[in-house]
């Protein structure tokens, strides 16, 4: 079948939104998209080593949260090992996560990351991870200290709210389970966002799991859990704004499910043989960007060459992205041991 679930309505005539809100988030997308492609095209080039896993297709799903709810370089990212999207939603420059897949001193983890392992202190984004659920129980750790922080040391500024991101395979993995308990237990301030693209790696996700509607296991930890369409970026905003606020006026965490799809195959080195080209073609059709740059120009709230006025700035900056990533040094054999602990400022 191409498609199990139907993807859940949402009507957009009930949205209000601002032309500038509306072009940021449009703006983010596209900031996401180009850079990926030049991430493919860098990596057939020889540029990029290991393995590169890209977020093509998802785009609603991290600028509807980050940029749309949430307050970046304020609020805490807890990402996956696709995590380009992610940190540049978070607000992490272009030109340090380019140097970073580059392996270069200048990129956001100092060249010891690489594709998997975004990291920015400054930018409250708490990295990408490897194993599969491994940052789930990070971002309960950075929502417990801000509780702790407002409860227990009286600090009236601990508001921040984690956001915690990991796909369907991660959902049958045990530290989802533990730290959804431990999460809703606690009330933690942290909403959990379920990228399902259908796949974990070469994975059907309905073979994978006894109850594939992965928003309903929120209910077994009292905890409030909702199905959003990933692929309408203001679906996604609206469910993760309400998710957010809920986390911040202390009424505890969120399980959201954001029903998506990756436009690559699993990483670059796969030839992605096993989807159907039924199923791929349904999801195409429902391209995130395409779709609310539809909805910009019917409600007058931008025109079509301010768009396309916006896809030139950003392939500039992608562009120049890779020109510092290129003139960039490598990092100094000598600091082989530097940044595996904290250093004192």
């Amino acid at each position: 079948m191409v498609q199990e679930r139907t993807l859940p309505k949402f009507d957009a005539a009930t949205v209000q939104i601002t032309k500038e809100e509306g072009l940021l988030l449009y703006e983010d997308m596209v900031l996401g998209r180009t850079f990926e492609d030049k991430c493919a095209e860098m990596y057939y080039r020889g540029k990029m080593f290991g393995f590169v896993h890209l977020y093509n297709g998802q785009e609603a799903v991290s600028s509807g949260v980050i940029k749309g709810a949430m307050r970046p370089g304020e609020d805490f990212v807890s990402s996956t090992y696709r995590d380009h999207v992610h940190a540049l939603s978070a607000g992490v420059p272009a030109k340090e996560v380019m140097a970073e897949l580059f392996g270069k001193a200048t990129g956001c983890s100092k060249g010891r990351g690489g594709s998997m392992h975004m990291f920015s202190s400054e930018h409250r984004m708490l990295g990408g991870y490897a194993f599969v659920a491994e940052g789930i129980p990070v971002a309960a750790g950075a929502a417990f200290q801000t509780k702790y922080r407002r409860e227990v040391l009286g600090d009236p500024k601990a508001d921040q709210v984690s956001a915690c991101f990991f796909g369907d395979g991660a959902a049958n993995n045990g530290q989802f389970f533990e730290t959804l308990n431990m999460a809703a237990l606690w009330k933690l301030p942290i909403i959990f966002v379920v990228e399902n693209n259908k796949w974990a790696i070469g994975m059907a996700h309905e073979r994978a799991t006894s109850q594939p509607e992965i928003y309903r296991k929120a209910s077994v930890f009292n905890m409030a859990g909702v199905e959003v369409d990933g692929m309408d970026i203001l679906a996604v905003r609206a469910v993760a704004q309400e998710a957010v606020a809920r986390a911040r006026a202390g009424e505890g965490p969120t399980l959201i499910e954001a029903l998506t799809y990756r436009f690559r195959g699993h990483s670059l080195a796969d030839p992605d043989e096993l989807r159907s080209k039924a199923e791929k073609e349904f999801w195409f059709a429902r391209d995130p960007i395409k779709k609310l740059a539809t909805y910009l120009v019917e409600q007058n709230l931008a025109s079509g060459e301010e768009l396309k006025a916006i896809d030139r700035q950003i392939q500039q900056e992608i562009d120049e992205a890779v020109k510092f990533a290129e003139s960039s040094p490598e990092p100094n054999p000598s600091e082989l041991y530097r940044f595996v602990f904290a250093e004192d400022e």
